[in-house]
């Protein structure tokens, strides 16, 4: 039979978008390191996205290095994802080996492009034992970036999230794509490791066309959250969305009057190769612009720490 679209009326697609959608393996980190480069021409913070754009490759190397892991232990964990427990959780994964060795390809990487400070954190990691790692490592996991010491923690954070994406990306979306719970624990919470996200994204293209899906600031999986829907306190009332004036509006901060906090959205209709790690810190005006509103960030940045990134860049 026909079916007639009204003016306007957007066609539903004939397969349901998938609830998790996970990373790229081949080139997440390859394509950030792209878009810092794009980003970075002629920003005030120029040096400091340079040098992530570093960074990012890095990152991709060190995760082409890991063998892909076999799919068998992802489901046998398929029982977490029924009962609203991630899969990976990062409060219960132990840190094995490639982590160490994620870290250490990419301290040796940047090290001869990093600036001075950071040069000297480098080396202070680089004769750390592998076991004495593992305590800061834990503190990032949890968010304590501070008990982990700022200057630290973002290098550290690089490793875990090559550790956590290489994880991820073993799992047969067939099988855990669409898991949900009655019992999920929290909708803010990444279903495949329990991480905060760091940004959401509206996607223009294919079955996720028009839909909200957070993205995990650490194992680089997206989940799908409906719109105009607080992913910290789940109000759906009082949303106001801010912007930097001028901009191309690929960037903006959903704010909650109910627990007075914000999340940014990237809308991939105004840019598509808008990058959530990259446009995130490019669009630090932003995040001070909702300082001077008096709302709190609800999203996770692991790459930025105030007082320490921006300066060690420069």
């Amino acid at each position: 039979m026909t079916q007639i679209i009204q003016p306007g009326e957007i066609r539903p697609p004939a397969q349901e978008a998938p609830f998790v959608r996970s990373a790229d393996r081949k080139h997440v980190f390859r394509r950030r390191a792209d878009r810092l480069l794009q980003l970075a021409a002629g920003h005030p913070l120029e040096p400091f996205l340079m040098f992530m754009s570093s960074l990012a490759s890095a990152q991709q190397d060190a995760l082409d290095a890991i063998p892909e892991a076999s799919a068998d232990l992802a489901m046998g964990l398929a029982e977490h994802r029924r009962q609203g427990e991630p899969v990976y959780a990062v409060t219960d994964m132990p840190l094995d080996p490639p982590w160490h060795e994620a870290l250490r390809s990419i301290l040796a990487a940047i090290r001869d492009s990093a600036p001075e400070p950071t040069r000297n954190v480098i080396r202070e990691l680089q004769e750390m034992p592998p076991e004495e790692l593992d305590a800061p490592a834990r503190n990032v996991l949890i968010g304590e970036t501070a008990m982990a010491d700022p200057a630290k923690a973002p290098l550290l954070a690089a490793a875990l999230q090559v550790y956590w994406t290489h994880l991820a990306t073993s799992l047969p979306l067939a099988e855990f794509g669409n898991i949900r719970s009655e019992q999920e624990h929290h909708p803010g919470h990444c279903p495949v490791c329990g991480s905060r996200p760091d940004v959401g994204i509206v996607h223009a293209s294919g079955l996720e066309q028009g839909l909200r899906y957070l993205h995990c600031s650490m194992c680089e999986s997206e989940w799908h959250l409906v719109r105009v829907k607080c992913s910290s306190c789940e109000a759906t009332t009082g949303m106001s969305y801010f912007g930097v004036e001028g901009d191309d509006g690929a960037v903006k901060a959903e704010a909650c009057t109910e627990c007075n906090t914000y999340l940014k959205i990237l809308y991939t209709e105004k840019d598509r190769e808008v990058d959530p790690v990259a446009d995130d810190l490019a669009s630090l005006g932003l995040d001070l612009l909702m300082a001077e509103e008096n709302f709190l960030r609800n999203g996770t940045s692991l790459f930025f720490v105030p007082g320490e990134e921006t300066s060690s860049a420069n």
